[in-house]
């Protein structure tokens, strides 16, 4: 929980939680006061519940509930009598709210109400986030500072020196990265999700390695203690005014901003696709609830054909739908069945895989588990309950033509594209896409503005280790930004896609932009363009934790950014 010192006697914060009572308890508070109606979200604690538990702790709980923007002069003279209380007794008193917002206005309100200087309330509201200039108006009239124009909202305006779109790897392990470089940072991540996946284990999932449970962890858990947790979803951005626009009809007002929200899987890209998903053999490991079907359809098939798509680039993690396809054959393989298994992998793209120094390797596993491949083939159309899927042709001299082929299992990897709030936003490209300089990863038209994973049209792979990799340069970058200087750090590309090929061996591909190979192993433990033994316990029994419990963390092992000098020379 991220505690907001307001003065000796009062601090404000988020949601508080039940396990957060006894850290209160520990700073001396001996009151909470409750501005947060019940009900406005389904995983918040009741008043009832906080205070029941509270009271057991020797503290006492006071409920003056109301929604954002909303206070009344009642509630503003009932909050100023406790501040008045806990002045005199020397107590502390602490107050929440969903982000802190309602109390730092009703504590604002409540002091202007009994004569404190109204731009010494509005300084101090700023030092911790929040812009209060319209909820002190009806005790202090207009109020203009300095350094901003007269507000014109009906509620504050929350304030922070970083917002980051996105509580997924990038964003948690970058705001992890940045209070590790500058510790008093005000920091909000801004995502509806109380989830956080470790996408790159549902490939493990598929087959038959991994159960999907151990790839989740609740968001709240991973998230810096000192970092505000905004949870509602961005729909738009007004960078003329560094401000990103959220569900609620609220703003949140930044002077950095990095997005990072991934890319968005379009199911309703392919007819019929999502209505088959989870039954009638068909399936994805792009997906947390169907990655586990992948392994009871492989597990259960005896005899029949096997279809493994692949649509058009950019997706995340390029080599997943031939890894699955790679599993799959290799629990047959071993399984002694494969003879009576027909796998036909389709791709939309024109090769095996965009580096052509691991094709030989990966061409190897195809020649073994007696796939067809099927190349400039684009799913278009899938008919779960007869078992059939339709195909576009992009061949020269078969181009527009349809195919239609059966199926008794259908392995999918849906078409992507950026969220909608960035597409359609000033920040994108003509594609859609998050539109950054390659090095720096800062904004190409908005200085202030940064990128990282899935959602930018930097062309490296996108994947997990990507991130890892991007995250220090886009860290260091912003700190050398907010202090004035030139910009030193640079991404190279790297990206790494772990190619599962059997049950206890890796081709693990590591390559930068241009296709240029960037191993992070000497070739005698690790040979990339080879399968190793070496890379299956990297990916199986090394790398999870290095995401939960070193990126996610801030600790940066083997991700120094480079020199950008050296990138661009």
């Amino acid at each position: 929980m991220r505690i907001m010192t307001i003065n000796d006697t009062l601090t404000v914060s988020a949601q508080v939680e039940l396990e957060d009572l006894a850290e209160l308890k520990a700073a001396g508070v001996t009151m909470i006061v409750c501005n947060r109606p019940d009900g406005e979200a389904q995983d918040q604690v009741s008043f009832d519940a906080l205070s029941a538990a509270a009271e057991e702790l020797g503290m006492t709980m006071v409920n003056i509930p109301f929604k954002a923007g909303e206070q009344s002069r009642e509630q503003v003279e009932e909050f100023a009598q406790l501040l008045t209380k806990s002045t005199e007794e020397n107590e502390k008193l602490h107050a929440f709210c969903r982000t802190g917002n309602r109390s730092t206005c009703l504590w604002s309100a409540a002091s202007v109400s009994r004569g404190m200087d109204a731009q010494e309330i509005l300084e101090k509201a700023k030092e911790i986030g929040f812009d209060v200039s319209e909820a002190i108006k009806p005790y202090a009239g207009e109020i203009t500072m300095d350094h901003q124009e007269t507000a014109t909202e009906s509620v504050a305006k929350p304030s922070f020196d970083v917002v980051i779109v996105g509580a997924g790897s990038g964003g948690i392990a970058a705001a992890a990265s940045l209070l590790k470089r500058k510790d008093d940072l005000r920091i909000a991540i801004v995502d509806p999700s109380e989830t956080h996946y470790y996408q790159p284990g549902w490939t493990m999932v598929g087959g038959g390695v991994f159960s999907n449970t151990q790839t989740k962890r609740n968001t709240r858990d991973l998230i810096p203690s000192k970092v505000s947790w905004i949870k509602q979803s961005v729909v738009g951005f007004t960078p003329a005014e560094n401000t990103v626009q959220l569900d609620n009809n609220l703003s949140l007002h930044y002077q950095q901003l990095i997005v990072a929200p991934g890319l968005t899987l379009n199911w309703d890209g392919i007819k019929g696709l999502k209505e088959s998903l989870g039954k009638n053999g068909v399936t994805s490991n792009y997906s947390y609830d169907y990655s586990p079907y992948t392994w009871e359809l492989v597990k259960n098939l005896k005899k029949g054909r096997a279809i493994f798509t692949q649509p058009p680039m950019p997706i995340k993690c390029a080599g997943a739908p031939q890894k699955a396809l790679y599993l799959s054959g290799d629990h047959w393989y071993r399984n002694g069945v494969l003879k009576d298994i027909e796998i036909d992998f389709y791709n939309s793209g024109g090769v095996l895989f965009g580096v052509a120094d691991y094709v030989p390797a990966l061409q190897s596993y195809i020649d073994k588990y007696k796939a067809k491949t099927h190349f400039n083939h684009t799913l278009v159309e899938v008919d779960g309950e007869n078992k059939r899927a339709y195909f576009t042709s992009s061949d020269p001299d078969k181009e527009g033509e349809v195919i239609c082929e059966e199926f008794d299992m259908l392995h999918v990897c849906p078409p992507q594209k950026a969220p909608d709030f960035v597409a359609n936003s000033e920040l994108a490209d003509a594609a859609g896409w998050l539109d950054v300089d390659q090095f720096t990863l800062q904004h190409k038209k908005f200085s202030n503005i940064w990128g990282l994973g899935d959602v930018m049209n930097t062309p490296n792979a996108k994947t997990m280790a990507a991130v890892r990799k991007q995250v220090p340069v886009v860290a260091a970058n912003l700190i050398t930004a907010l202090k004035g200087k030139e910009l030193d750090a640079g991404y190279d590309g790297y990206g790494s896609c772990p190619l599962t090929v059997e049950r206890g061996k890796i081709v693990l591909a590591e390559f930068g932009y241009g296709g240029k190979l960037l191993p992070s192993f000497p070739t005698a433990l690790i040979e990339g363009t080879r399968p190793t033994k070496a890379a299956w316990i990297l990916k199986k029994d090394i790398l999870p934790s290095v995401y939960w419990h070193a990126m996610l963390k801030g600790r940066e092992w083997l991700a120094a950014p480079k020199k950008l000098k050296s990138l661009k020379s």
